[in-house]
């Protein structure tokens, strides 16, 4: 196996020169977002690993990066990675964090690839301020409990990428969900096309993409990482082993905090292996009610989250949706060569991929 590029001589402090500036709407309306696009990667561009949540054997974290090498990129692995703490995280909060910052710094890093979601980004919102992400715009690519970085990257205007992650990319990067997020760090922007779906409402809408793992995100209400403060925003939702009532529960929470009413339309992604106590047939059915009286458009069965298809969706960036009775439409309003993808034609890995599955969210 090729050596893995080592991190002396990366590190460079870089002064932190953006405000913490957000323009409140009247009324507690909304904040208005503007996330710049980091840069996209080319052949020779270094990628970071890193891990902010919960422990990654370096087995996987290895085979991940001669994924990248065989994009033709140059993976260098977080100092920290590896370490264990408390049986579970990837080393305590100062040595994750310190990972974030060695990655945002380092000048030669051009994006970071999360290793694994679980727990423990939360524990992060209070140290990483607003201006140091925003001084050096990076793409963070990650799911699940990444959906707590996705909120403070959107919130210091950057965007970001909700995709897979080292657990995934370790099975060899060749399926679909893999090499759309290698396109898409690579400046192919999808514009994905999407079969009908029972549960859809007709609509078109625009706004700013914010969201994630439900459980994940709500928590971050009201807290520097809380991107549904943000004005004409579309809302993406994915859950893995959860009951209804507790999506209920969530959803309700959003609700009385003036989410839904600042969004433009929601995407309902994959709700894997999640709960059946109520009759109502699917968490779609159970949630497109209270959607109704917002007269946004829903989008229901877009193929993320943690099933074994996760397609890459941009954070923070400004997209337009379009729920047709015939099938929807979902486009990323950004610079970069558009690329039709029909998400009814992507084949799922085979079924022993399903271990990125226990390795990079809830299934434990």
């Amino acid at each position: 196996m090729a050596a893995i590029l080592t991190i002396s001589g990366l590190l460079s402090l870089t002064s932190c020169t953006k405000e913490d500036v957000v323009r409140v709407m009247p009324e507690g309306s909304g904040i208005y977002l503007n996330p710049v696009k980091p840069d996209y990667l080319r052949p020779g561009d270094t990628v970071a690993l890193i891990s902010p949540s919960y422990f990654t054997p370096m087995e996987n974290v290895e085979k991940t990066a001669e994924v990248l090498r065989g994009w033709g990129l140059v993976p260098v692995i977080g100092p920290n990675v590896g370490k264990v703490e408390a049986g579970r995280y990837a080393g305590t909060v100062e040595e994750r964090l310190s990972d974030i910052r060695w990655a945002l710094r380092a000048p030669g890093v051009k994006a970071i690839i999360c290793n694994r979601g679980g727990y423990g980004s939360i524990q992060l919102i209070d140290h990483l301020s607003l201006q140091e992400l925003a001084a050096s715009p990076k793409w963070i690519v990650g799911f699940s409990d990444i959906s707590t970085l996705h909120g403070l990257w959107t919130r210091a205007d950057v965007m970001s990428i909700h995709g897979t992650m080292s657990s995934f990319l370790a099975q060899g990067g060749t399926d679909e969900t893999s090499t759309l997020l290698r396109d898409l760090l690579m400046g192919q922007v999808p514009r994905y096309e999407l079969p009908a779906h029972p549960q859809n409402i007709e609509g078109r809408a625009s706004g700013i993409l914010v969201g994630g793992n439900l459980c994940t995100f709500v928590p971050n209400l009201g807290t520097r990482a809380d991107a549904t403060l943000g004005h004409d925003i579309i809302l993406f939702i994915e859950e893995v082993e959860e009951s209804m009532h507790n999506i209920d529960r969530q959803f309700n929470i959003l609700a009385m905090n003036g989410v839904l009413s600042r969004c433009k339309g929601v995407v309902l992604g994959e709700f894997t292996d999640c709960g059946t106590e109520f009759t109502y047939g699917s968490v779609e059915a159970m949630l497109r009610p209270y959607l109704l009286k917002y007269n946004i458009p829903l989008l229901c069965g877009f193929p993320a989250g943690h099933d074994a298809v996760n397609l890459p969706l941009v954070m923070g960036a400004p997209v337009t949706m379009d729920v047709r009775a015939d099938g929807a439409t979902l486009t990323f309003d950004i610079s970069g060569v558009q690329t039709e993808v029909h998400t009814a034609d992507i084949v799922a890995p085979p079924a022993d991929v399903d271990q990125q599955l226990v390795l990079s969210g809830k299934r434990e």
